[in-house]
C-alpha cells in the first residue's frame, strides 16, 4: 500500500463480465478519505466496477491501460480485505442458512465463506475475540452462535457489516446496502453507517436508490450503459435535468435533511 496514493487508480481500463463487454476506455480515480457513491440503473456497470474493485473481476491488459488499488497493480485478496471491506446482499446470500454469526465474522479473516474443514484449524483465538468484540460493537453479540435462518434480513446484514469490519479496514464498499431490509431495518443500517463514516471511515455507496446515500456523502459517480455520464459534488450531480435523462424517465429530486428523495416527474409514464 502506497500511503498517498488514491484509493482506485483507472485509465483507459476495458472490463468484461462473462461475454460481455461492460466498460471501455474507462476513467476513475477515487482519493483516500473521500466519500463516494456510485449511482446508476440496472445494466448501468455498477456490479462490475464494484467487483473489479474487490478483485472478483480483473480488467482486460493493455500496456496503456492501468487498473490500481492503493497504488499497487497486484493485490493478493486476503491482504487486501485489511484495507478493503465489501457489504452486499449477494456475499449475503451466499452463506449456508446454518452458518452462525460467529462464523460469518471469522471467514472475513480469511476471505471465504464461512469457516469449516481445514479453514476451522486456522482459526486462532485473536480471531475469535475480534470477532465477537466487532458483533458486541454493532448490538448483536447476542446473535454469536444463532444461525443465519434463525435471524431476520437485517440481523443477517449487520454480520455481513461485522465481517467487513473486523480486521479494521479504513474503506467500506456498500453495495446496495438496504436492499430486501424494511424501514425500520433500513433506518437502522443507515444510522450505523452515518456514524462509521463520522468516526473517520472512507465510504464508498453502490446503489441506484438515492436515498441510501448518507449526508456525509461528498461525490457521486453516475454511470449509464458502461460510461460515467456525470461526476462530481452530490448537488451538482443528483439534478433533475441529470437523472431524467440517464434513467430515461422525468424525475424530480427532493433534498431532505442532507438525504436525497427522488419521485416521479410530471411527465413519467405511468
Amino acid at each position: 500500500m502506497t500511503p498517498e496514493a488514491p484509493l482506485v487508480e483507472i485509465r483507459n481500463a476495458t472490463l468484461w463480465r462473462g461475454s460481455t463487454c461492460v466498460f471501455q476506455h474507462l476513467d476513475l480515480t477515487i482519493e483516500q478519505h473521500e466519500r463516494v457513491a456510485i449511482v446508476g440503473p440496472n445494466g448501468s456497470g455498477k456490479t462490475t466496477l464494484l467487483k473489479a474493485i474487490n478483485r472478483e473481476l480483473y480488467p482486460v491488459v493493455r500496456p496503456d491501460s492501468v487498473f490500481r488499488i492503493l497504488g499497487r497493480d497486484q493485490w493478493n485478496v486476503w491482504e487486501l480485505r485489511k484495507h478493503i471491506g465489501v457489504v452486499s446482499q449477494d456475499l449475503q446470500q451466499r452463506y449456508t442458512p446454518t452458518t452462525t454469526a460467529l462464523e460469518v465474522v471469522v471467514s472475513g479473516f480469511h476471505s471465504s465463506i464461512g469457516v469449516h474443514g481445514i479453514l476451522a484449524d486456522r482459526v486462532d483465538s485473536r480471531q475469535l475475540d475480534a470477532a465477537r468484540a466487532t458483533l458486541s460493537e454493532l448490538g448483536i453479540e447476542a446473535l454469536t452462535n444463532t444461525p443465519l435462518r434463525s435471524m431476520s434480513t437485517g440481523q443477517q446484514r449487520r454480520c455481513i457489516l461485522a465481517r467487513a469490519l473486523v480486521h479494521r479496514p479504513r474503506t467500506l464498499i456498500l453495495d446496495e446496502p438496504t436492499a430486501g431490509l424494511d424501514f425500520a431495518a433500513s433506518f437502522d443500517y443507515l444510522q450505523r453507517v452515518r456514524r462509521l463514516a463520522a468516526a473517520g471511515r472512507n465510504i464508498i455507496v453502490v446503489t441506484h436508490h438515492l436515498n441510501e446515500i448518507p449526508p456525509e456523502i461528498d461525490r457521486v459517480v453516475l454511470l449509464q450503459d458502461g460510461r460515467i455520464a456525470a461526476d462530481g459534488r452530490k448537488q451538482e450531480v443528483l439534478t433533475e435535468n441529470t437523472l431524467s435523462a440517464v434513467y430515461k424517465t422525468a424525475i424530480r429530486i427532493a433534498e431532505i435533511d442532507g438525504y436525497y428523495l427522488a419521485y416521479p416527474g410530471r411527465d413519467a409514464k405511468t
